[in-house]
């Protein structure tokens, strides 16, 4: 019996230290970072056996799904808000939350040949689609920007609200919208269109955080990856300013 023990925990040890067992990682991504993230996965699995599972969504439909036990890994929030709470209520790994990118909100259409804030009180103008204030970060950003140009509450300008801020983009390249308030990443792939980037000041800032859930040697090895210099030069290429 002592032998067959001794056995079984040898060839237990053989198979924890495989180097082809590979791992997976499961990660909740928003809307407005998911190209972003599919390059980086690129990157990433070109140098390693780990496979990553990407699942795009509002910010805030994803933490909703963590806190009824989402199976998620990682959580990438186009705020600080959802992973500072997750933090707080010990559902992420303690000190694993850092700031990955700061957001930009830009005005764009894909017809007319130049738009900014005056676009907004033009008659012609009747829907501008923004994701929802309640769910997404950027959504909550046109929120803030609307009022304080005085067009929040403008009766004449019907508001066309995606779930995230890859639905507010569809509906403005499908016609349902004249205009929309996305992000500068979603610029890339656009094909023509014109845009205008919306102060800081109008709103407040988009910074975009990441944290742990789940936490693994493979969690943290992609985290790294992400935080070094070739993970932060993607972001950057794709409209974001990092820390």
């Amino acid at each position: 019996m002592r032998v067959v023990r001794i056995v079984l925990l040898l060839a237990l040890s053989v198979n924890a230290s495989n180097p082809a067992a590979a791992g997976e990682i499961k990660v909740a991504v928003a809307s407005n970072f998911l190209n972003t993230m599919n390059e980086l996965v690129r990157h990433y699995q070109a140098g390693s056996g780990n496979k990553i599972v990407i699942i795009s969504g509002s910010s805030g439909k994803h933490y909703a799904q963590i806190r009824h036990g989402a199976p998620y890994d990682l959580f990438f929030s186009a705020n600080k808000a959802w992973p500072e709470l997750l933090e707080q209520q010990a559902v992420a790994v303690a000190n694993s939350r850092f700031t990955y990118g700061l957001g930009q909100l830009v005005l764009w259409s894909p017809s007319l040949p130049e738009v900014n804030a005056s676009t907004l009180s033009q008659q012609q103008i009747l829907r501008l689609a923004i994701a929802n204030p309640r769910l997404a970060p950027y959504g909550r950003a046109a929120q803030e920007f609307l009022t304080a140009i005085g067009q929040w509450q403008n009766p004449e300008q019907k508001l066309v609200m995606g779930e995230n801020i890859g639905q507010t983009l569809q509906f403005v390249a499908t016609g349902n919208a004249e205009l929309g308030l996305i992000a500068a990443s979603q610029l890339f792939d656009l094909p023509a269109g014109a845009s205008w980037s919306v102060p800081s000041e109008y709103h407040a800032p988009i910074k975009q955080q990441a944290v742990i859930l789940r936490d693994s040697v493979e969690a943290r090895e992609f985290m790294a990856f992400v935080r070094s210099s070739e993970g932060l030069a993607i972001i950057q290429r794709h409209g974001y300013t990092t820390p």
